[in-house]
């Protein structure tokens, strides 16, 4: 089973916003929100969007947002 993390990541490396799924074009749509909310502001303190896919639930960081 492959799961999708969406993840939005401060400076300091705390993860802000977290949003996961199993369906992988929900998730790329998610992704491009993410990207798309951060102003150029944020963008230069260091804050990133990040997609990456793990292989359970028990690997989705607990304050995500789980959408099965």
């Amino acid at each position: 089973m492959k799961i999708w993390v969406n993840e939005q990541i401060d400076p300091c490396g705390i993860i802000r916003a977290c949003i996961a799924c199993r369906d992988e074009t929900q998730a790329q749509e998610c992704h491009e929100s993410f990207e798309t909310n951060l102003t150029t502001l944020q963008k230069q303190e260091g804050w990133v969007a990040r997609l990456r896919t793990v292989e359970s639930w028990d690997e989705v960081p607990v304050n995500a947002l789980k959408l099965d």
